[in-house]
């Protein structure tokens, strides 16, 4: 969970002019941003700094400013299971019990923005829409998970990543492969091996681990008809 010293007042830090969003990951239905009058502090983390864990109480709502988070939940075989991965703009820990079921978790170098609950009226509009827009996500995400293969479940990845940062067709992975994997239901060797197929049919192109362009997007749109 975040140490208290490393939380800091913020009234001028944008989204819109953050290191990720300027690189290309940008949540285009985000909100435009959050009131700028709404109370709330700007938390950096360091890669795996837990932002809260599964059990304890939820008393705020998170914006990520740059960087990535991840959702997840350890199963009872100890395995990690992703549920959802949200970058610059995005918005997560709504609960409906008021309590976190998942742990969240800083993928890399990241800042989060930090509303203390109960909010103002003016983000409570805000609120609706992109709580309904997670709800889809996670529906879409089970779809994906429970009936496509391999190649499938990859490409749907990809695309949803090109989709959230506005249709620019070069990706930058904050997420390992393992990463990948535990969202996907699939192992790194798997993930691993349809990367490599994929930029042998020229539907991607790699340039290291961590940057992929999109070459073929309707291909790849193929896979998931």
């Amino acid at each position: 969970m975040f140490a208290h010293n490393a939380l800091q007042p913020s009234k001028s830090v944008r989204p819109e002019i953050s290191l990720a969003m300027r690189r290309g990951y940008v949540a285009d239905q985000s909100p435009a941003a959050f009131a700028p009058s709404q109370p709330h502090q700007v938390v950096f983390c360091q890669p795996n700094k837990e932002i809260y864990g599964q059990g304890e109480p939820a008393t705020a709502l998170y914006q990520v400013e740059f960087g990535a988070v991840r959702i997840y939940r350890l199963l009872a075989d100890g395995r990690r299971q992703i549920s959802a991965f949200h970058v610059a703009g995005e918005v997560f820990g709504f609960e409906a019990d008021g309590r976190h079921h998942f742990f969240a978790e800083a993928i890399c170098n990241s800042a989060v923005r930090v509303y203390r609950l109960p909010i103002g009226a003016d983000l409570s509009r805000e609120i609706l829409p992109v709580a309904l827009l997670a709800l889809v996500r996670a529906q879409e995400h089970l779809l994906v998970i429970g009936r496509q293969n391999a190649p499938e479940r990859v490409a749907a990845f990809l695309l949803d990543l090109v989709d959230r940062q506005g249709g620019l067709p070069q990706i930058e992975l904050a997420m390992s492969r393992t990463d990948i994997g535990d969202y996907l239901g699939l192992t790194i060797e798997t993930v691993s091996r349809v990367f490599s197929k994929f930029r042998e049919k020229g539907y991607i192109r790699l340039q290291g681990a961590r940057m992929v362009e999109i070459m073929k997007p309707d291909a790849l749109r193929n896979l998931c008809a």
